[in-house]
């Protein structure tokens, strides 16, 4: 890969500078560290501060140092070497951070796996980035296991690392206004049964093994999250330590300190829960009260008990925590910044904010390959349904997507970006990356492939997508890739995947599904529904299932899927 340039300018006479906070300067001076710098510094400021604190049990920033080397110990032991990959398999907890840091400081790359995807969707995982050891947690240890034993023997990973999410909760009971709900910690606590030969976390950490030399430095991969697009499977984007530190040190418009309490409850395999809650949050020495899943009453009590000052959430989880029968008695004063992104905040929503807590709630955009923002609201100066503006160093324009010329203000187009924290490319796939990239005014520009406006102070706006994707509750689900999984259904002949309005959720996932003829009046809406919870994540599932004789089909035989899309949006 070719190094990166350590200072992105932006023409002075962008928009947006008029508004720019006159705090803060117009681009940061990246750190040349690698992202495990960051742990040896907070280790060393702040030894005994709560790095995260799961369920009223506190990890200080000494012990995960500590229990990060003792991993990376173990890895190398295992023949985990200089640029291996090593994925990441679970829920919310203390452990995927001391995991991630544990694969960085061996040198090695994380590969962040989404803890919905079923044994189907994970052999991918293992087979495209050649994982070599994976670390997950015990209740998604079968799915792994279904996956190696589906793979051939020379595809698998070489070692599996269990952990409990009992690891890191207290001993004895937990504190009232701590407590998970009771279905929740029973899935926390729960047993399941996994190969004997995985080895255990506890082990692992335990042998306290030390590793070698840290030897990564910025333009080393250090992160390959995974994407998916308009065709074929997921692909890997390619991120440096140095692309993962621009947004490390100033994702935050500069409010994040070592005094900020954060709630970590956007799931942290995302490269937005992984920019906030773990690289960010370390590298200020700040702490972060995880939780493993959403839950609205679990979320009101720990801002309400822990004085939580930051959180960066989906609207659709606010909309929720006021739905909830005890909202009252929630106390959100403590919070100085809300902000997100992944859906709109509806108006009436982000008013309450304001009228009753002060807080504007700061909406952003950003991509996997941009490794989470590229534009975000000024807390100070936020607009609603509103993308932002550029950040630190960014330059964003709103091009023609066939002439790539540049647009007026106000005129729709296709949002180009250059900046420190775009990927390097996609994981094999140099065609891809090829084109993910086109040269505007003599300078290098990630493809967004979404259609936007900006305004006459430089506020950008979401109008459309270029790409084929449906956005429900801020997860994005891949038409094409649920297609290709719904084709192993026996009974499928012919799929198409469209997005259907959802009062919650915004956008919701539909199936128009032909059935093969000997399936015809043998199979339901709820058996293809019941076998795509099986064999894919929930998100992804289809909640609507429509049979149909046959699919529109272009002259070249191509699925008119917009043509079904504009069917359902005029329906």
């Amino acid at each position: 890969m070719p190094s990166s340039p350590t200072h992105f300018e932006v023409p002075a006479d962008r928009p947006h500078f008029r508004i720019w906070p006159k705090r803060l300067p117009h681009a940061l001076v990246i750190p040349e560290t690698s992202l495990w710098f960051n742990v040896e510094v907070s280790a060393t400021r702040y030894p005994d501060r709560a790095a995260y604190v799961f369920f009223g049990r506190t990890l200080s920033f000494r012990q995960l140092r500590e229990q990060a080397e003792a991993i990376a110990g173990w890895l190398q032991n295992e023949g985990v070497g200089t640029g291996d990959r090593v994925a990441v398999f679970m829920q919310n907890c203390p452990q995927f951070s001391i995991a991630l840091y544990g694969v960085l400081r061996a040198n090695a790359v994380v590969v962040p796996v989404n803890p919905m995807n079923r044994a189907e969707e994970l052999k991918h995982y293992i087979t495209d980035p050649d994982t070599r050891v994976i670390v997950c947690s015990a209740d998604l240890a079968p799915i792994v296991a279904a996956a190696q034993a589906a793979l051939p023997e020379g595809a698998r990973a070489k070692r599996v690392l269990v952990t409990r999410y009992t690891d890191a909760m207290p001993e004895g009971a937990i504190a009232e206004g701590d407590a998970p709900p009771p279905a929740m910690e029973a899935w926390l606590r729960s047993e399941p049964q996994f190969p004997a030969d995985y080895a255990r976390w506890n082990d692992a950490v335990g042998a306290g093994l030390k590793p070698g030399p840290h030897t990564a430095g910025p333009d080393d991969l250090a992160l390959l999250p995974y994407t998916s697009g308009t065709t074929g499977l997921p692909k890997g984007c390619m991120h440096t330590h140095r692309t993962l530190m621009a947004n490390t040190v100033g994702g935050q418009w500069g409010y994040g300190t070592a005094e900020s309490v954060s709630l970590g409850v956007v799931p942290m395999f995302h490269i937005t829960g992984m920019m906030y809650a773990v690289l960010g949050a370390v590298a200020v020495g700040s702490t972060v009260h995880l939780m493993p899943r959403w839950d609205r009453e679990l979320a009101g009590r720990l801002i309400s008990r822990h004085g939580i000052t930051h959180w960066v959430c989906i609207p659709t989880m606010v909309i929720d925590l006021f739905g909830s029968p005890n909202n009252k008695s929630f106390d959100l004063s403590t919070l100085r910044s809300m902000s997100g992104g992944g859906a709109a905040m509806p108006q009436a929503v982000a008013q309450r904010l304001l009228d009753e807590f002060g807080l504007n709630f700061a909406e952003g955009y950003g991509l996997t390959e941009t490794a989470a923002p590229s534009h975000a609201n000024p807390p100070e100066r936020a607009k609603l349904q509103c993308l932002g503006i550029p950040i630190f160093g960014v330059d964003s324009r709103v091009v023609d997507p066939l002439t790539l010329q540049e647009l007026p203000v106000g005129e729709v187009g296709e949002i180009i970006t250059r900046g420190p924290m775009v990927f390097k490319g996609y994981w094999k796939h140099p065609e891809a990356t090829a084109d993910a990239f086109v040269e505007f005014e003599g300078r290098q520009f990630f493809r967004t492939g979404d259609l936007g406006r900006m305004d006459e102070e430089g506020y950008f706006f979401m109008t459309d997508r270029l790409k084929r994707m449906i956005n429900a509750s801020g997860f994005k689900v891949w038409p094409t890739e649920v297609e290709m999984l719904l084709y192993k259904h026996p009974a499928v002949q012919e799929a198409c995947i469209i997005a259907a309005k959802d009062a919650y959720r915004g956008e919701t996932v539909k199936a128009v599904v032909v059935l093969r003829a000997a399936a015809r009046g043998q199979t339901s809406a709820e058996d293809i529904i019941a076998w795509a919870r099986e064999n894919m994540a929930a998100y992804k599932v289809p909640k609507i299932v429509q049979f149909v004789e046959a699919l529109p089909k272009s002259g070249s035989g191509k699925v008119m899927w917009r043509l079904l899309q504009d069917q359902e949006a005029a329906g």
